[in-house]
């Protein structure tokens, strides 16, 4: 019966140690999904400007 313990025990530790490998895991992982999202509302913006430079100087072109 003591074994059995042992043995539960070894598996407790390692179901503690993945649990704390995917919390690290998850919160790297949150962080580079906003630095990610970050950066797509960065480009938008910069699309969103040379599309209207773009438009400005279509406009201005003799037809």
């Amino acid at each position: 019966m003591n074994e059995e313990f042992d043995t539960l025990d070894g598996k407790i530790d390692q179901f503690l140690q993945l649990c704390q490998r995917l919390k690290s895991e998850n919160k790297e992982l949150r962080l580079r999904l906003a630095s990610a999202q970050n950066e797509v509302k960065l480009l938008e913006g910069k699309v969103d400007g040379a599309r209207t430079r773009l438009e400005s100087l279509l406009q201005q072109i003799p037809e």
